[in-house]
């Protein structure tokens, strides 16, 4: 009865699962769905950044290769979690990192 609620989401991935997986896939996309002032003020190195509170998300989502993996952060991995939700009803693959970029390994 109380599975569901402590069911993990199978596209929710810790820091170390989310980096050895980004590694690990040649065709991996690394997604800041973050603002533009919060790309700027850091990211993880190699991300794009397309912001899933902008009124063109869906347009820029369109855009994006569905054949490619893609590893999707935000601050607190909350923003992150719905775009991975909308990319999956979308047909992409793609991963949360949970807690956010804080919690992708610094080394």
């Amino acid at each position: 009865m109380f599975e569901m609620f402590f069911k993990k989401n199978l596209t929710d991935l810790d820091g170390q699962e989310f980096k050895n997986q980004l590694l690990a896939d040649e065709n991996a996309v690394l997604l800041d769905v973050r603002t533009a002032g919060e790309f700027q003020s850091g990211t993880i190195l190699s991300a794009k950044n397309i912001d899933v509170m902008a009124s063109d998300f869906n347009t820029k989502l369109s855009k994006l290769d569905k054949s490619k993996t893609y590893f999707v952060f935000c601050r607190s991995g909350n923003r992150s979690g719905n775009a991975v939700n909308m990319m999956k009803k979308e047909g992409f693959n793609a991963f949360n990192l949970v807690g956010g970029i804080g919690a992708f390994p610094k080394n």
